[in-house]
This record gives C-alpha cells, structure tokens and sequence, in this order.
C-alpha cells in the first residue's frame, strides 16, 4: 500500500465519510473543489489501487453511473503511511535517497531548521 496523492486522497476522504457508496458526481458535490473529470481520473487510479471497488450500478436521472465503496478504512490507511514513513525514517540511506529526489532549496533549508531544532531540543 503507498501513499495517495492529494486528489485521490480528497476522494477518499469523501467515500470515507459517506453512509453509502457514492457516484463521481455525488463526490464533486461533496467537495465543491473537486471536478468530474478530476474525480473519475482519481476514482479509476483508486480502483486500480485496490483502494476501492465498484459497489454497483445504478441510475442517475437517465444514466447508468458506477457507484464506488472503500476496501480500506481511514484508520488502516493512516496506520500504513505511519509504517512507511517509520521505516523509511529509521533506514538513514533510504532517508537519504528521498533526500536527495527534493530539487527546491527552501524545502531543503526548512527542513535542516527542522533537524537542528530536533537535535537541541534532545541535546537538552
């Protein structure tokens, strides 16, 4: 299971505060933010994913649409990003590896300010 990009995140969001499976544009309503073509593209990479499934389909005025449920809870989710992150942060080349993929100066600067307020902080 990997980390899910912003968009498809928002939708999962959406799904997991849902009583019931949703249809895209049910979704978009939801997050006024969100466009259908935005939503479907995330709704298939999910699918793929195995983040979520076809729950069924069904009639939206005259038109059949898909309606999508979760496989995965919130919690489990979070639960394995936590796991990911624990392992990447306690294996020093696998933290420099993601090191070395940041291409912007000030993400670099912020965060070097970050470790070395960590270091006084356990210092103290």
């Amino acid at each position: 299971m990997g980390e899910l990009k912003k968009r498809q995140l928002e939708v999962m969001d959406v799904l997991w505060e849902a009583d019931e499976p949703m249809i895209a544009s049910e979704i978009v309503k939801a997050r006024e933010d969100l466009n259908v073509n935005t939503v479907q593209a995330a709704l298939r990479s999910l699918v793929k994913k195995n983040y979520i499934e076809v729950a069924d389909i069904v009639y939206s005025g005259t038109v059949l649409s898909r309606r999508y449920k979760t496989l995965i809870t919130k919690e489990d989710y979070t639960n394995s990003i936590e796991t990911d992150l624990n392992k990447i942060l306690h294996n020093p080349s696998l933290f420099a590896h993601y090191i070395d993929q940041i291409d912007d100066l000030d993400l670099i600067t912020r965060l070097e300010g970050i470790i070395n307020k960590r270091k006084e902080d356990l210092s103290q």
